[in-house]
């Protein structure tokens, strides 16, 4: 036991003379792990393990995962071209929706609907807007299955008011089971 210690000194002594910063105490050598793997497997030139050692094995796992300076540089192109796309559909939402597209307080009610015969309905509406603003409506009448057998746009001319109460009547092709405001805008 006390003849593999002065060889293990030599060893050390050898390996701080050439330079060799990595003392086996700051190694993980367990078995199976490469330090081990690598001491007891050296080459017979004896070189030291060192940066070029590190670096070939960054390489090898370069290689291994498919990673090189094009797959970084693409990376980078495609972050930026991303992160410019997101940039642009930001710029166009906010000019669509911007100040300049105002509802003028614009808010509707239905209050309810009378149907006359089988081809004409009275709708009764609840219209809020600005004072002074112009609305237009779209009125529709429909049958039971929920489909549209009338139709009618009216305009609300500006008024001081806030609030209008309007009833419209509408012409059906057959008998309508509902009337109501489909939407309302300011053209």
């Amino acid at each position: 036991m006390g003849h593999g210690v002065p060889s293990q000194l030599t060893d050390l002594r050898s390996r701080v003379a050439h330079g060799e910063r990595e003392l086996p105490w700051d190694q993980d050598n367990h078995p199976g792990s490469p330090e081990l793997s690598d001491q007891h497997h050296a080459p017979a030139g004896g070189t030291a393990r060192g940066t070029s050692t590190v670096l070939d094995g960054r390489t090898s796992l370069d290689d291994r995962y498919g990673r090189s300076a094009d797959t970084r540089r693409r990376g980078k192109l495609l972050a930026v071209v991303i992160a410019v796309a997101i940039a642009v559909v930001f710029a166009v939402w906010v000019i669509w929706a911007g100040p300049g597209q105002t509802t003028h307080g614009l808010d509707t009610d239905d209050v309810g609907y009378e149907v006359l015969s089988d081809h004409s309905v009275v709708v009764h509406t609840q219209v809020a807007v600005d004072p002074g603003t112009s609305v237009q409506c779209a009125v529709q009448a429909l049958d039971k299955s929920y489909t549209i057998v009338g139709w009618r746009v009216v305009t609300l001319p500006a008024e001081e008011q806030r609030d209008r109460s309007i009833s419209t009547q509408v012409n059906t092709t057959t008998r309508a089971v509902t009337g109501l405001i489909h939407s309302c805008w300011v053209p």
